[in-house]
């Protein structure tokens, strides 16, 4: 059965616990989408820390770039999928397509497409990044365009969206989970 939650708001505000604390109370094999790249010691304890609040309940897939094969890879082999976060992955795509907003629209569309062929439970985390002022510069403001345009697409196809809020979550589409 398809099913598909965007968990969004601003950085710390719970998102990622909320998205792993829902899956872990799913039955069913479940798999973790990474998307960060460790580059610095706190990025690795980071991730660290994220490993060990998932526990050995979730398999674990590392990928910075192809998000559309990874999902079609996983999505018939488990239950569930978190995936954490988009916006990283955002940032991955303008690293490797060189900020070229023309690729990294062709990826979100790729990506929304096999969204949309899963037959499992897909558990996506995001950042809101358009809530504070108007970056200075040309890079921020595409970067925080082309988040908010990935973004307003999942949401579109989401089965729920939910907001989370200094630790808090709200529901802003579909049933209260």
């Amino acid at each position: 059965m398809r099913k598909i939650t965007l968990v969004t708001g601003g950085v710390r505000s719970g998102k990622s616990s909320f998205a792993v604390s829902y899956a872990k109370n799913k039955d069913g094999r479940k798999v973790f989408i990474a998307t960060a790249v460790p580059f610095d010691d706190e990025m690795r304890k980071r991730a660290e820390n994220h490993q060990l609040e998932r526990g050995k309940l979730f398999e674990t897939v590392e990928e910075p770039y192809e998000l559309a094969d990874a999902i079609t890879r996983v999505h018939s082999m488990y239950m569930i999928t978190v995936v954490d976060c988009l916006t990283v992955w955002m940032g991955n795509l303008f690293y490797k397509h060189e900020q070229n907003t023309g690729l990294i629209s062709a990826e979100i569309e790729k990506f929304v497409t096999a969204l949309n062929c899963v037959q499992s439970e897909v558990i996506l985390v995001t950042n809101e990044v358009g809530w504070g002022i108007v970056p200075e510069n040309k890079l921020a403001r595409e970067f925080r365009d082309m988040n908010g345009l990935l973004n307003q697409k999942v949401a579109a196809i989401a089965d729920n969206v939910i907001l989370s809020v200094s630790g808090i979550q709200i529901n802003i589409k579909g049933n209260r989970l």
